[in-house]
């Protein structure tokens, strides 16, 4: 008989696979990577943010984000700016157009939520919140 900590295990797998490709399926049907609609994500959730910073959130490099960010000025997604008070330091902020993307994805995430606890009650709801963002406090 299976443990729970091993059952647990393996249905945290089977989620974050399914997660996965709901988000490759979603994303590709727009025509942008996973990398770019990620980066959209933080920026439209968190504002304004340091190439560094956004790297760090991201976990890549900050070369590998510049290579990431070129792409996305060039489809008009973000624009770069220097640092009001850190003359060193550049901010990557979203476009409208940018923004819109980040609108649309953000609704697509707010519509499977829905979906996924549908039969969840309210506590069951504020359960699962809490539970969740215990687990990703552990990260």
């Amino acid at each position: 008989m299976k443990s729970t900590e091993d059952k647990l295990n393996h249905v945290m797998v089977e989620f974050y696979e399914k997660l996965s490709s709901w988000e490759q399926a979603v994303v590709k049907d727009k025509g942008y990577s996973l990398p770019l609609v990620h980066t959209v994500e933080i920026l439209g959730g968190n504002g304004p943010m340091r190439m560094k910073e956004l790297a760090e959130k991201i976990g890549v490099t900050t070369g590998t984000l510049t290579v990431q960010i070129d792409k996305m000025v060039k489809l008009e997604l973000v624009t770069r700016k220097p640092h009001e008070s850190d003359r060193r330091s550049i901010l990557v902020e979203l476009t409208s157009q940018g923004h819109e993307l980040y609108e649309e994805h953000d609704a697509l995430h707010l519509q499977l939520t829905g979906e996924l606890t549908a039969k969840f009650s309210d506590e069951e709801r504020a359960q699962f919140l809490s539970f969740l963002q215990r687990v990703n406090a552990e990260f």
